[in-house]
């Protein structure tokens, strides 16, 4: 087994202070504007237009609340050179103007809209209209007649932009690209919403005993992550007893009871940036199939980790896990996401992914600075019990360093009979 964390790159909490150095926010703006405007380059843009929410906060530092995710209500233009340009929601464009004053004028944070995803049709003229719009600020940028990279648009918008004559072509490859390696300010943020979830492991271990339900830890789960400065809980998969296998991703009202095993996965956002970290323990007492299947996890697990440096290949990575016919799928799409790797940061799911659904065949190089998460997964010989691990990983030039810190190396028995 590989040896346990105990130092990791820092954690130095979620307020901004005058007497240490800690996230410079403007240099982070900065940063992620310019890995933006390099990918245009690279990928022979004019531009990219974004829907995506998470694509929108990386390129212009702006949201609304997750009220707004990924509905399409607002969108961002960014082009070679300047500053960004957000079309948003209503009054949100003023509040832009008065949040970031050095970066958004009446010129470029404006009200827009395109029907919010069809409630308003095209015969309202709001696509023609965003359409017109966006064509001019290319004509002003001087990239008119140039390829638009387009993230993700709803079907009307889309056929909206190819009939005002715009060469619309993939632009989510650029926006990954660009996302992929992160800045010192983004792994610090990255290392504190980890922080916040070691706290909540802790709190769930004591918490758990037979009784208690899966939803009772996703509320306190909720409750104790925005105490802690959260600005979102996307979601906390609670799942225990006969629900470990098959894996369901959601959690219910299942009671707890004595001897389950129970796994937990926490995603939350932390000033923009996201967790997705895996515990399991077991509930009172535990037999020997149910340790059986967490030692096969952590093995794989720890296989893993000792391969990430610059230089390994994704397919190197998804070779130490098993293949899917071994844990029980027919399959390694039907076990997709069960030995798994993605990576993490104004997203849940970015590059690198590595699996053996996709790495075999097209592997990705790992280079530093890259923070991504490892996952594995182990049925237990029970038939019901199985075992769930997941670590955040920042690339380092000698190797990689840990940021998920709550122990993981033995399979812990909570409330123990």
């Amino acid at each position: 087994m590989a040896e346990f964390p105990v130092a990791t790159s820092p954690a130095p909490g979620v307020m901004g202070v005058d007497w240490e150095v800690r996230v410079d926010f403007e240099r982070l703006r900065q940063y992620r504007l310019a890995r933006v405007q390099q990918m245009l380059a690279e990928f022979d843009l004019g531009a990219v237009l974004l829907f995506e929410t998470s694509n929108i906060r990386y390129a212009t530092a702006t949201q609304i609340g997750y009220w707004a995710f990924n509905k399409g209500e607002r969108w961002a233009l960014v082009t070679r050179q300047g500053r960004p340009r957000v079309w948003d929601f209503g009054s949100a464009a003023k509040a832009h103007r008065l949040q970031l004053p050095h970066m958004y004028d009446t010129k470029n944070a404006v009200g827009g809209n395109t029907g919010l995803q069809g409630a308003i049709g095209p015969e309202s003229g709001l696509h023609a209209r965003a359409v017109k719009e966006i064509s001019a600020a290319l004509a002003e940028e001087g990239v008119a007649g140039e390829r638009l990279g387009v993230d993700l648009a709803e079907t009307a918008v889309f056929l909206a932009l190819q009939a005002g004559g715009l060469q619309v072509v993939d632009g989510q490859q650029a926006m990954m690209r660009a996302r992929e390696i992160k800045s010192p300010d983004e792994i610090i943020l990255l290392t504190q919403a980890c922080a916040m979830v070691d706290g909540v492991y802790q709190d769930i271990f004591e918490m758990l005993k037979p009784g208690i339900r899966e939803s009772d830890v996703v509320g306190m789960a909720h409750a104790r992550l925005f105490g802690m400065g959260s600005e979102f809980v996307e979601a906390i998969n609670s799942i225990a007893g006969e629900r470990c296998s098959p894996h369901p991703h959601v959690f219910s009202d299942r009671l707890i009871r004595p001897g389950d095993q129970a796994y937990f996965d926490i995603i939350h956002v932390f000033n923009g940036y996201r967790t997705c970290y895996y515990r399991t323990f077991v509930v009172g007492r535990a037999t020997q199939a149910q340790r059986d299947a967490f030692k096969k996890s952590r093995e794989w697990m720890d296989a893993a980790i000792d391969l990430v440096r610059p230089g390994t290949t994704t397919d190197q990575i998804a070779k130490v896990w098993p293949r899917a016919e071994e844990f029980g799928f027919d399959s390694e799409m039907d076990a997709f996401g069960l030995q798994f790797g993605h990576g993490v940061g104004v997203g849940l799911h970015e590059r690198p992914i590595i699996s053996r659904l996709n790495s075999l065949d097209t592997p990705v190089e790992i280079q530093e600075s890259m923070v991504f998460a490892l996952e594995t997964y182990a049925p237990a010989a029970d038939g019901r019990s199985a075992a769930r691990i997941e670590e955040e990983v920042v690339v380092t030039k000698d190797g990689c360093k840990v940021i998920t810190l709550f122990p993981c190396e033995e399979l812990m028995v909570a409330n123990a009979y």
